[in-house]
């Protein structure tokens, strides 16, 4: 199967040889236009480097909160089932393509990063869903049932986001592996879950263990 041509000509300015490859994620019924796992086996060189800190491809990665949220919903489909859904953050659009799947009635993938939403885009057809796509969530409608949520709280100075989640949905349901203890009057913890970045970028154990909060308006 050809890579989409776009994401593997950013890919390759960024790493050189480095290859999309379409993958099924662990435990899931799911595919995903992903690098290479060989890839990551190699050093990089400083140029690399340096390229891979200015212009991060997490797009070409499932991170750990958004594979356990694919799960969530693929065990769950109630969450989602007929309901509006919006995915900020989406990445590569794992659990925008999970809550179509499970029959949410609409879903929109929302990323400010373009190769984000062509990976989204590209990652939607290889799974037979159908999606909707933005670039800024502050221009949606509040019009949605669920905000869906994955890997966004890296930094706690996204923290604040939290606020902003519910004035666009009447539900949110953040999954995070990086930030799990943080306090939130409107939000609580519904789990934890398990889960590991793919390709498997070995790290540390604590990053293997996913936080998923709940919040309703």
């Amino acid at each position: 199967m050809t890579p989409p041509e776009g994401l593997q000509r950013a890919l390759g300015d960024l790493l050189g040889d480095a290859r999309l490859s379409a993958e099924t994620l662990p435990g899931t019924d799911l595919r995903l236009w992903l690098i290479d796992g060989a890839n990551m086996d190699r050093a990089f060189d400083p140029e690399e480097t340096r390229r891979i800190l200015e212009e991060p491809p997490y797009w070409c990665f499932c991170w750990a909160s958004g594979l356990a949220l694919a799960r969530w919903f693929a065990e769950r489909p109630d969450w989602v089932a007929g309901k509006r859904v919006l995915d900020f953050g989406a990445g590569s659009g794992v659990a925008a393509i999970a809550a179509a799947k499970a029959g949410a009635a609409e879903v929109v993938a929302c990323d400010l990063d373009p190769l984000a939403l062509e990976s989204c885009r590209a990652n939607a057809a290889l799974n037979g869903v159908e999606l909707g796509y933005s670039e800024d969530f502050f221009a949606e409608a509040d019009r949605f049932d669920l905000i869906v949520v994955a890997d966004v709280l890296y930094d706690r100075a996204n923290l604040p986001l939290l606020d902003h989640f519910l004035s666009r949905g009447r539900e949110a349901l953040v999954a995070d592996s990086r930030v799990r203890d943080f306090a939130h009057p409107h939000y609580n913890r519904l789990a934890m879950l398990e889960a590991c970045t793919w390709p498997d970028l070995a790290e540390p154990e604590e990053f293997r263990h996913v936080s998923l909060y709940h919040a309703v308006r």
